[in-house]
């Protein structure tokens, strides 16, 4: 009961200094428009036209799966670092977790996500 208290508490802190600092930044942020802000910013040169198609889907399709490759060798690194520490548990579950990802490829090359055709 008192992770539940300290939890309740926390978040209450953290939403009152969110609400706190977006509150700050509204008053106290800067207010200046001029022609030259409203320009959107493209690599430092100003755009000889604004573009209003639509980006493909499948654009962040990839985006997606390599952010969930991505994170997943933000949990590799360290398994393979301890791997002798943890022993035969360490392996089944870092083994069950690899198999998912391999399902995961799997499923995306079987869809086409991974095809630029």
């Amino acid at each position: 009961m008192d992770n539940l208290v300290a939890l309740t508490l926390m978040t209450l802190i953290v939403g009152f200094l969110v609400g706190v600092i977006i509150f700050l930044n509204s008053i106290l942020g800067p207010k200046s428009i001029n022609p030259e802000k409203e320009l959107p910013f493209e690599m430092g040169k100003v755009p000889f036209r604004i573009v209003k198609t639509h980006i493909p889907v499948k654009f962040y399709l990839v985006a997606l799966l390599f952010v969930v490759f991505d994170v997943e060798l933000t949990y590799l690194y360290p398994w393979a670092i301890t791997f002798r520490h943890l022993g035969w548990m360490g392996f089944l579950s870092m083994s069950i977790f690899l198999g998912v990802l391999l399902l995961t490829l799997v499923y995306a090359w079987k869809k086409g996500v991974l095809s630029w055709r």
